[in-house]
């Protein structure tokens, strides 16, 4: 069975299951672009020195060398047709799979929404850019998404990306460069347009130069194609938040549609763990940017 057999038997085997559940699909059906980066075999490096958050462990995982997308569907009759590829945090070392992945993707199916969890390549290389790779899984997650989205019974207008810390860098970078991949096309997947319909940035990192965050990276400068933005973080997240307020004015400057909820504590990393401080409510605040934008109304909806 040649790769294209392998690949197109399983999206079939996706569509045979009704939609129903969780299905994982490879993101490169004749592997990586480029070299592995990773050394040893994907694995969770969470240690008993690693903090909890909430109270709850989280799982560090690393080593990624298979880049994948996992699909999951929200209730059929639920379904709004818009769907959001989530991109977990790890600052490129690891990814923080179920604090800022399968959490989320389960909130996000509670709204209607199909979440697709990226699972992108990790860590960093020893050269060279640390987001290079994971963009070009980045930019492949949402072509795949494209791509099927008749099958897996989605709007191509209403394709979102969702990123937590490095994730929120990884796509903002997306969201504004979104002209060319930067990987020689492979298939029919790669044909469409890379630009998000919507972007969702919690706690964003290394959005500036450094931590003073008196210039935005020449990664993420914002163009006037930039998608409608939502972005949440904290004034005690003292490492990320200059770069944060410097993406925000940039997005208004370019007369991008944004909407920033900016709190006065809550640090960095909590996700959608229940603490003790206001910025736990981000996700209502996140419902009704998502509602307002007519992203939650039925699938059929204009």
């Amino acid at each position: 069975m040649n790769w294209k057999m392998t690949f197109s038997f399983g999206l079939l085997m996706f569509v045979l299951m009704g939609m129903q559940g969780q299905m994982t699909i490879p993101l490169w059906p004749k592997g990586v672009p480029g070299e592995r980066t990773a050394t040893g075999p994907e694995k969770d490096m969470t240690t008993s020195k690693d903090g909890l958050v909430a109270g709850q462990p989280v799982l560090r995982i690393g080593n990624v060398a298979e880049p994948s997308i996992t699909v999951y569907r929200p209730a059929q009759q639920a379904s709004t047709g818009t769907s959001v590829i989530v991109f977990p945090g790890g600052g490129y070392r690891i990814l923080a799979m179920d604090l800022e992945g399968t959490e989320v993707c389960q909130w996000l199916n509670t709204l209607g929404i199909t979440a697709i969890l990226l699972k992108y390549r990790v860590p960093e290389p020893a050269q060279g850019s640390r987001y290079a790779e994971p963009l070009q899984d980045a930019e492949r997650a949402i072509s795949l998404a494209r791509l099927h989205a008749r099958e897996w019974h989605l709007r191509a207008d209403r394709v979102g990306v969702m990123g937590f810390s490095a994730g929120g860098h990884l796509a903002a970078i997306l969201s504004n460069n979104s002209a060319a991949r930067t990987y020689p096309k492979i298939d029919e997947a790669d044909q469409g347009t890379l630009r998000p319909n919507f972007t969702m940035l919690i706690y964003p990192a290394y959005l500036s130069v450094n931590d003073e965050g008196r210039e935005l990276a020449p990664e993420v400068k914002v163009s006037a194609q930039a998608p409608p933005t939502f972005i949440v973080q904290a004034e005690n997240d003292h490492h990320f938040v200059g770069g944060t307020l410097l993406y925000y004015r940039a997005l208004e400057q370019a007369r991008v549609p944004a909407e920033m909820h900016l709190f006065a504590e809550g640090g960095h990393g909590y996700g959608l763990r229940h603490t003790e401080k206001p910025v736990t409510g981000w996700p209502e605040l996140a419902e009704g940017w998502l509602r307002s934008n007519k992203l939650l109304n039925a699938r059929s909806g204009k």
